[in-house]
């Protein structure tokens, strides 16, 4: 690690679970982040800060004025232009370091399951069902964790889906795709600004933790955040045996 390095990073390597090698780790890690809008924009500046060394950025979307109350890897001066190359500024202007590659598609399945194969964790920063169930899907067939966000009005949420471990449920199993939940968008109800940065602040926490080896995640737990009373609640989430997209993973085995 190059003396540079050492400056930048040493409020992390300072951290005694995280040390020099803990950032070796992450300086070696690529990170998959679907979506550069509320819970994308304060995931990706973390991230490019932390010093991951590949980041992948998915979005199709345009950057438009309503968007910059919580968007805030964005600026007026970049309005109109595609999110991830705006977002992408923002990222090399903290970090000139880092490899940032870019994709202004939408996440559909063909896509997904090529660059998410790639990846040693994602982040889903999406807004709609459709699209975190194929992100789950693809994790799921290539065994990487996934940190899941959603933030609508005052309300948010958070958990880590990582299959590698036998035990952990997948994004399925909580939140069925056959299941008629109501989709809400922050266009239609609005969405507190900083209630979207804190779940993206702590999908990113999340992320770098699992790059650095810094356990434990919050896989098996969902956080609930009630930006109204300003308090947290979790939930232990289990993993449905009989999910469809999961399902077929052998159980673990009983304890002696």
């Amino acid at each position: 690690m190059e003396d540079q390095d050492l400056l930048r990073y040493s409020r992390h390597i300072l951290l005694e679970e995280f040390g020099i090698d803990g950032q070796a780790r992450v300086s070696a890690a690529h990170a998959l982040v679907i979506g550069a809008g509320g819970l994308g924009s304060p995931a990706l500046l973390y991230l490019a800060a932390a010093g991951v060394g590949q980041i992948t950025l998915v979005d199709d979307d345009t950057l438009d004025l309503t968007n910059l109350q919580r968007q805030v890897a964005h600026t007026t001066a970049r309005v109109g232009l595609a999110k991830v190359d705006s977002a992408a500024v923002a990222m090399r202007e903290l970090n000139p370091d880092i490899r940032i590659d870019t994709h202004r598609l939408r996440a559909d399945d063909a896509l997904l399951g090529q660059l998410v194969a790639s990846a040693d964790v994602v982040l889903d920063c999406s807004d709609n069902f459709a699209t975190r169930h194929a992100v789950n899907r693809a994790c799921v067939a290539h065994a990487v964790p996934l940190v899941a966000g959603a933030a609508i009005r005052f309300d948010g949420q958070l958990s880590v889906y990582d299959t590698r471990d036998a035990v952990s449920p997948c994004y399925a199993c909580i939140f069925p795709p056959e299941a008629d939940f109501e989709e809400t968008r922050c266009a239609v109800l609005g969405v507190l600004g900083p209630v979207v940065g804190t779940i993206g602040t702590l999908q990113a926490s999340e992320a770098i933790k699992l790059l650095a080896g810094i356990g434990p995640s919050m896989a098996g737990r969902l956080l609930m955040f009630d930006g109204r009373r300003t308090a947290f609640d979790t939930l232990g989430v289990a993993r449905d045996p009989g999910c469809r997209v999961c399902g077929h993973r052998p159980l673990p085995k009983p304890a002696d």
